[in-house]
């Protein structure tokens, strides 16, 4: 019953903090050592697609015009640049792989990347908000949010979203419901495909019965449920707040960590 709790308390900690710009994986790597239990790749990621699931069917509508309506050169234009950025993504994930980069399972360095991820937050929408406002995504802001959400992967406490979104902001899209949106689109893809391989690998090295289903299945879906309701909220807060709180939140936290982990805790 209480590894039942655990799950379900990762599952939240996931939902709410895939796509508000705090730091996912960072948050979960800091939930499991200190208390919740570490759990395999497979887990990390799948519950990051609950999480993906549930921004499907916020944007579905839009997804559904995107792939009926491709003879629009607008919309046409939109499809390349989100394969772009996601293929990006994936070439430079797939030769880290096979580099044999692994994450980081030290709290330290993530909460170095949660105090610098949060000044650079705030310098970055000060920067954005002298811009004027525009909606438009070019191939600039395609081809960097695609490294984006590389540098995001590679470094914990980063935060994909922050790092998308922002690096959309700085490039030219400076509208953030404009930048929100593309960022949250070409997560979609490139976090099936993670799950995907991660599920391929266990296949693969016949970690099948060994991987705990029914934790996945619940973590899976407590994720889904939160991170709807979540990234609704999210959309409607951005229309007429900044980001500033969330970065606020990053710097104290992560100043916190560094505190509190030379004591012991």
């Amino acid at each position: 019953m209480s590894d039942l709790i655990n799950v379900i308390l990762l599952g939240i900690i996931e939902g709410i903090t895939e796509f508000l710009p705090i730091s996912s994986t960072g948050h979960l790597l800091i939930a499991e050592k200190f208390g919740l239990g570490e759990r395999s790749d497979l887990f990390n990621v799948g519950i990051q697609a609950g999480a993906i699931l549930a921004v499907t069917f916020i944007y579905w509508g839009r997804i559904w015009q995107l792939f009926t309506q491709w003879r629009d050169p607008a919309n046409r234009d939109y499809l390349a640049k989100l394969f772009v950025a996601f293929m990006i993504t994936a070439v430079l994930g797939f030769i880290a792989v096979k580099l044999g980069f692994k994450l980081p399972e030290a709290v330290t360095p993530v909460a170095w990347a949660l105090v610098i991820g949060g000044i650079w937050m705030l310098a970055a929408e000060r920067l954005a908000a002298r811009q004027p406002d525009r909606t438009q995504v070019t191939w600039r802001v395609a081809i960097l949010v695609g490294f984006a959400q590389m540098v995001a992967g590679i470094f914990p406490g980063t935060s994909r979203s922050a790092a998308t979104i922002f690096t959309a902001m700085l490039a030219g899209t400076s509208n953030r419901a404009a930048a929100t949106e593309f960022a949250f689109l070409v997560g979609i893809p490139t976090m099936y495909a993670a799950t995907g391989y991660e599920l391929l690998k266990v296949v693969k090295e016949g970690g099948v019965h060994h991987e705990d289903w029914s934790a996945f299945g619940v973590g899976f879906v407590v994720s889904a449920i939160v991170a709807f309701v979540a990234v609704k909220w999210l959309l409607g807060y951005i229309r007429s707040h900044r980001f500033t709180p969330f970065a606020i939140y990053r710097i104290v936290l992560g100043i916190a960590l560094l505190l509190l982990i030379p004591a012991g805790a």
